[in-house]
């Protein structure tokens, strides 16, 4: 009668021992990070389904945020708060549509003007050099209808990012850095495509200088099938590519430190993926990228086959005639916009085309924008400025087309993207 009344009693409460377990339990959440115009964003967030026969909907989940890093000071609004929860579908484990699905995939808003979103933030480290890098960043999913929560991250999707080899490193006359690549398939000769980063994407973290401007895009379906497959290759600065000997940014007056290990980095990738068409060698970068490439240029104007290059920051008065003459048959197109007030577009990129175009340089472009504008139309479109030093968005989205004077960029007398124009160029 005892074991009658003990199998009676566990039955009973077997029900509310799970939900109250599961109440109070602390789950494994996956997170999902893609890339913006403006740096990357945490869209969506993977839970497992909740037991419940109720038809699910994203009013019954709670996400909650909390954005620190150790002695890293955050700003009201920006360490902790509610996101917002767009829609809720049924799933696998990596986030996919399936109605038999096991988990749930929760869609979150992400906007250029939310901070909360971004799982990176631009500070100041204690070397004193302020760059973007990676923070803690702790989301707390609860199912409101049961209490069911889920607060540690069990795993992390970054599609962008996951299609790159982020371990490369490469050593040079005690300079040492660290690059992402990407390897197209197939079997053929293609051509690589360098990406060199912004002022603020230093580091020994290969993902910063990808993902913190949307570079990852080189590697894109869309860019790909342009180039009919090629190489990314992304550097990183330890510091930043304009740093000379004393510490202190040169504009292209003095020497900087890093492009000898650069070139050696380069040729050595080049040397170790046969792949590669070394007549189809392509150098771009923005502000201290810009500078970098076209430091480059100048250096080995026999060696690369086109440069893509977005907000300059070489000055042009430090590039005299002589180094003008030898890139002057270089395909070059230049982005850039007319309100960047951090690389002044009269003091670099505009007297530099008009140097090049008055020698008779054949194929170099300037695309000259008034702002850097929303270009997928959803946060205002033209009518949405972000920052006017961000003119390498219009690189990344291949969205420039046309030249200074507002005509088109021709191929064979058909109007070309920036992108479409790049895989054209040959040695």
């Amino acid at each position: 009668m005892k074991r009658l009344y003990f199998i009676l009693f566990a039955l009973l409460t077997i029900p509310f021992l799970s939900i109250s377990a599961q109440s109070t339990m602390d789950g494994t959440y996956t997170v999902v990070i893609d890339a913006y115009d403006w740096g990357p964003g945490v869209n969506k967030v993977i839970v497992p389904k909740p037991n419940t026969e109720d038809r699910l909907s994203h009013n019954d989940f709670e996400v909650k945020v909390v954005r620190s890093k150790e002695n890293v000071e955050m700003r009201p609004g920006e360490a902790e708060g509610e996101r917002k929860v767009l829609y809720a579908y049924a799933s696998n484990a990596d986030g996919d549509r399936d109605e038999n699905g096991s988990f749930t995939t929760l869609v979150l808003l992400v906007a250029p003007n939310d901070a909360l979103s971004s799982p990176i933030k631009y500070y100041r480290s204690s070397n004193g050099r302020a760059s973007n890098q990676w923070i803690d960043y702790e989301l707390t999913v609860t199912y409101v209808p049961s209490g069911t929560t889920w607060n540690k991250e069990g795993r992390r999707i970054v599609p962008d990012l996951d299609i790159f080899d982020l371990n490369g490193s490469f050593s040079h006359n005690n300079i040492d850095l660290t690059y992402g690549s990407f390897t197209p398939e197939g079997d053929g000769r293609v051509p690589l495509i360098i990406w060199l980063h912004g002022g603020g994407e230093g580091g020994t973290d290969p993902s910063i200088p990808l993902i913190a401007n949307k570079a990852t895009n080189y590697a894109s379906e869309e860019i790909q099938e342009i180039f009919k497959g090629a190489y990314v290759l992304a550097p990183q600065a330890p510091t930043f590519w304009m740093q000379s000997a004393s510490g202190e940014y040169t504009r292209g007056d003095t020497n900087d430190i890093y492009n000898e290990a650069l070139m050696a980095l380069i040729k050595d990738f080049v040397k170790n993926n046969p792949k590669i068409d070394s007549d189809r060698i392509y150098i771009g970068g923005c502000s201290n990228g810009g500078y970098m490439s076209l430091k480059l240029l100048l250096n080995h104007p026999d060696y690369f086959a086109a440069g893509y290059i977005s907000a300059l920051a070489y000055h042009n008065e430090y590039i005299s005639d002589e180094q003008l003459n030898s890139i002057k048959n270089i395909p070059i197109w230049f982005v850039h916009s007319k309100d960047d007030t951090t690389t002044i577009p009269e003091e670099t990129v505009i007297p530099l085309y008009e140097r090049l175009i008055a020698v008779g340089a054949p194929n170099v472009h300037l695309s000259l924008y008034d702002h850097v504008i929303d270009l997928n139309g959803m946060y205002g479109g033209e009518d949405y400025h972000f920052p006017g030093h961000w003119s390498w968005i219009y690189s990344h989205d291949n969205d420039a087309d046309f030249n200074f004077d507002g005509s088109s960029v021709l191929i064979d007398e058909r109007p070309v993207t920036i992108m479409e124009w790049l895989s054209q160029q040959t040695k």
